[in-house]
């Protein structure tokens, strides 16, 4: 399936509408037990079954650890079969798009630009945001932004959401991405021994990893996050419901995405709790796991329009760097690929 041709159109004016944090805390009060969990009720009968993809690596999904072992998929009506996927992102949109997967979680930075081929997926939930860092060699000097110029940055690969996010925001800030700095890509837990051997002066990457990594590597200072500036309320990690299962069993999609907020509520109170649920797939130790929570907004998870507007943003993000198609027109693409599966 690709994306209709007149998606793929002249731009018309960028809109974006930004969700305050005020305004976020007021309506969250009334929002959490009406909109999301209590205004309509979980499946009836016998629980639905869901395959549900996900990176047990990512700390940042600990919100489906929470909804399987805490219950909340069940009080949704659902029976969630865990899938750990490892391979490309294009394999996974792949999978949920054939219906070998009902349903995926993982960064908004790595799904828009295989979402442009015209996966048949929809994004129908933000999780959380605040996934990725920035960090430099205070021995090197690369203490902020401008000091980057003429450095090298490593990252794990080089369509890595840190690569992409960090690509975007440096080019917002005067660098250009593609001739003031270098990439090169590193294993992940080699990137703290290159910045040792001074292969590279800063270090692009999500957490857990960037975490340990600082935890073992001297002299590493963070110079921005996906949470800096204009990016504080925005999402990191989304879930993406095969097309197929929106259109024919909205209900299940819908109460996937209500459990998937209750679960993403839960672990921004209960961040130990969230560390303890993920700690069941992961060596890391629970303090350092419930350290990473803390950095991250699992409060903020888009919906609807919200949700829209924010993959509108990301795509003109996109463009600035030209991953996306200088044709592909941001607003239509938000509307194809996102649904608002709770109204």
């Amino acid at each position: 399936m690709t994306i209709p041709r007149d998606l793929l159109a002249a731009p018309r004016p960028f809109r974006r509408n930004v969700l305050r944090a005020a305004g976020a805390a007021a309506a969250l009060a009334p929002l959490a037990p009406l909109g999301y969990f209590g205004a309509r009720p979980a499946l009836a009968g016998t629980a639905h079954k869901v395959t549900l993809a996900w990176n047990a690596n990512a700390v940042c999904l600990s919100p489906v650890a929470v909804g399987q072992h805490r219950g909340i998929f069940q009080k949704h009506g659902l029976d969630v079969e865990l899938v750990n996927f490892s391979g490309s992102t294009d394999q996974l949109l792949e999978s949920i798009a054939t219906g070998k997967a009902d349903a995926g979680v993982g960064l908004i930075h790595r799904w828009i630009k295989p979402l442009e081929s015209g996966f048949d997926v929809n994004l129908v939930g933000g999780i959380h945001g605040g996934c990725l860092r920035l960090v430099g060699a205070k021995a090197a000097g690369v203490t902020d932004l401008q000091k980057l110029k003429g450095k090298t940055i490593g990252v794990s690969d080089m369509s890595s959401p840190g690569k992409n996010f960090f690509a975007i925001y440096l080019a917002k800030h005067g660098i250009n991405p593609d001739k003031d700095v270098s990439w090169r890509v590193y294993p992940g837990n080699l990137l703290g021994i290159a910045v040792e051997k001074g292969e590279v002066q800063a270090i692009a990457e999500g957490d857990p990893n960037l975490y340990l990594i600082e935890k073992k590597t001297a002299g590493l200072v963070e110079i921005a996050t996906s949470l800096s500036g204009e990016y504080r309320e925005k999402v990191c990690c989304v879930l993406g419901v095969g097309g197929n299962v929106v259109r024919k069993d909205r209900p299940r999609a819908a109460a996937l995405a209500r459990a998937l907020i209750e679960a993403s509520e839960y672990v921004a109170n209960n961040p130990k709790d969230g560390a303890e649920a993920f700690a069941q797939y992961s060596a890391v130790p629970v303090s350092d796991l419930q350290a990473v929570l803390h950095t991250q907004t699992h409060a903020h998870h888009p919906i609807g329009r919200q949700l829209r507007n924010e993959i509108e943003f990301y795509a003109k993000d996109f463009k600035t760097v030209s991953i996306l198609k200088q044709s592909t027109d941001p607003g239509k693409f938000a509307d194809f690929v996102y649904s608002d599966v709770l109204s």
